[in-house]
């Protein structure tokens, strides 16, 4: 089940492995991505700190780590042809994923009703 945040990124946790992209909402709000920065594998992400960059033609955007934990994969493709966040954000599109440091910290993510209402 997938789990959302204000600032317009999911995740989809199993076990201690998040993975983490932007929403279609987003996405769509974003148009045409023509430029992605990813974090390095490895890197100690901060909740609440920039972990990437998606740009597009309209503006540059932020993605936000929801959750502290390191980089353990970043999605190379996304970086390499960014339309793929836009054809398919929930799958394909999906920009790294972290080894969260503390599981407790997934309480308090919205669901998929909540994220559909705060879009509304």
């Amino acid at each position: 089940m997938l789990k959302y945040t204000e600032e317009h990124e999911w995740l989809n946790v199993e076990g201690d492995i998040a993975t983490i992209g932007i929403t279609q909402h987003a996405a769509t709000q974003l148009g045409d991505l023509v430029f992605v920065e990813l974090p390095k594998v490895g890197a100690n992400l901060k909740k609440g700190a920039a972990a990437a960059v998606v740009e597009s033609v309209k503006t540059a955007s932020d993605v936000y780590a929801p959750l502290d934990g390191s980089v353990v994969e970043i999605n190379q493709p996304v970086a390499d042809d960014p339309t793929i966040i836009s054809a398919d954000p929930l799958g394909r599109g999906w920009l790294y994923k972290l080894r969260v440091a503390n599981l407790a910290d997934l309480d308090g993510f919205l669901d998929e009703a909540a994220y559909a209402n705060l879009i509304a």
